[in-house]
């Protein structure tokens, strides 16, 4: 098992930037692929952004590329997601995920889930 828990969210304005941690513990070899989702109040979960455990295969969605990174340091088993330009469209709980085997941003194959963190950006 893999636990994940998120740090790192609060309330900023549009334009403001914020970084979001995730430190993984338990079998950490399972986290291969780490990775950021997020989910709005009525929606279902997005994909944000992902990558494998060297770094050389890195994903986004459109709607953050260019503005968000993701990075991570395999030491402390920690990734990061570096926010910055931020709009009111980026409000959503943000949630870490891992998994052993997959890459890509369909959330369901991914098996272990953080407990979320609150990102909410006022206009």
């Amino acid at each position: 098992q893999v636990q994940l828990v998120e740090s790192g969210g609060g309330l900023v304005q549009a334009g403001d930037s914020l970084r979001l941690s995730c430190a993984a513990s338990g079998r950490t070899s399972s986290s291969v692929a780490m990775g950021w989702f997020r989910q709005a109040p009525g929606k279902e979960r997005d994909f944000v952004a992902t990558m494998d455990k060297s770094g050389g295969r890195t994903y986004y969605s459109d709607s953050v590329k260019g503005r968000f990174t993701i990075s991570r340091d395999n030491a402390k088993n920690t990734v990061y997601l570096q926010m910055n330009s931020l709009k009111p469209e980026d409000t959503a709980v943000y949630y870490c995920a891992a998994d052993a085997y997959y890459i890509g941003p369909a959330y369901r194959n991914y098996a272990y889930w953080g407990q979320g963190t609150q990102v909410t950006v006022s206009s």
